[in-house]
Parts: C-alpha cells; structure tokens; sequence
C-alpha cells in the first residue's frame, strides 16, 4: 500500500517560488523577443487627413510612423525628399546612428541598404543625386517628433540622410533643414534598435518602406 508523503511548509513555499521564477523567465524572454508588444500600431484606414498631399507613411519593425512635410517651411528639401520616397529610395535602408533617448537617423543610400551594409563607411555614402544646398532661414521649432535632413560629408551641403528627434532640440534650429514634423506612430521610433554606447548601431533595424499616403490609398 502506497503512502501518501505530506509537503513541509518549507517545501511548498519553494514550489510556489520555483513557479513564479518560470513565469517570470518566461515572460521575460517573451518581453525580449517582442520589443513592440505594448506599441500601437497605426491604422492608416482609421486616421483623417487634410493635406493628404504632404503626408508619408514609414513603416519600421514596431509598425506605421505618420509624417507631415513641411513645404512652406522648406520647399526645396521638401521637394527632394518626396522625389526620393516615390522612387523607393529609402527601402530597406539601415538606421545607422541612434542616439538613445535623442534622435534615429537613416538614408545612407550608398552603405546602409539590407544585405548590403558596410560598417566602415556607412553614414558617408552618397546617393546618385546632386548635394543641395540647405534651406535654414525661417524659423522652426526643432522639437520631439521633427525630422530634418542630416549634413552630408561634404561640408554644409545635403544629400539623401535624414533625422528624427525623440527628444527637444532647440540648438538645431539655423543648423540643419526642416523637412517636417511625426504626427502619429512616434512610439514605434522608440524601439529602434541602438548602438548602446556608440551612436552607430551594429546589425541596426531597417526601414522596411517609406511611401506618399496618396500613393498607399490608391
């Protein structure tokens, strides 16, 4: 006859200890696997637009960023930036540079496409189009959320990088040339990958597209 051994007190706190330690390993892992578990993803079909126009669609890892350009402000970069995303430039490009808590920057068109990345040089590459000159005379309000062109190597002059602040910068105003500002999504730029204690990130995250919103509504 087989007898029943009781558990010590002792040795029920320790399968009660041992249990929570598992699903707390286990949602860690899960927590470390998804990093976008608690970002929203935005639906475009549910949003309202009145300068549809203007408005481009990027989508990241964690899902869609909304970004209103600013052509009054400066038309010309404007004007070179959309001519870019119609021709799918930023496809599959790296974020090279984060900047924890600052800013993410991508476009290196030369070094920083997927499959295709060189570490040594990427952030100086070129794209196939000309330099153009920087449109920083009217005032601009460098805040969390905007998104600017990047100085190329050469000098003051720009060409295909641009930015996104996570955080205030009101020292880039007159430095850098605004191309707009993020209206929805921002969360989804806070999960991108970074570089630790280097601003440029080893294995980054990608853009997987970057579109006009006519362009997807069509």
């Amino acid at each position: 006859m087989l007898t029943k051994i009781k558990q010590s007190k002792s040795e029920k706190i320790l399968l009660i200890f041992l249990i929570l330690l598992t699903i707390f390993a286990v949602s860690s892992f899960v927590l470390i696997k998804n990093k976008c578990l608690f970002v929203e993803n935005v639906k475009i079909d549910k949003l309202v637009f009145t300068n549809r126009e203007n408005i481009i669609v990027m989508n990241i890892n964690c899902g869609n960023v909304i970004i209103e350009l600013l052509p009054e402000v400066s038309p010309n970069a404007v004007a070179r930036f959309k001519n870019m995303i119609a021709n799918k430039e930023y496809d599959n490009v790296a974020f090279h540079r984060v900047v924890e808590n600052f800013l993410v920057q991508a476009g290196d068109l030369e070094f920083g496409k997927k499959g295709n990345v060189n570490y040594t040089y990427i952030g100086s590459g070129k794209s196939k189009y000309s330099l153009i000159k920087p449109e920083k005379d009217k005032p601009f309000d460098f805040k969390k959320g905007s998104v600017g062109f990047a100085k190329s190597k050469n000098g003051d002059m720009e060409d295909s990088e641009f930015f996104i602040l996570l955080s205030d910068a009101p020292l880039f105003e007159g430095e850098y040339t605004p191309l707009g500002n993020v209206t929805h999504g921002f969360a989804a730029l806070t999960k991108i990958k970074s570089g630790n204690k280097s601003e440029y990130v080893l294995r980054p995250d990608f853009i997987n597209s970057l579109r006009m919103l006519p362009e997807i509504s069509n």
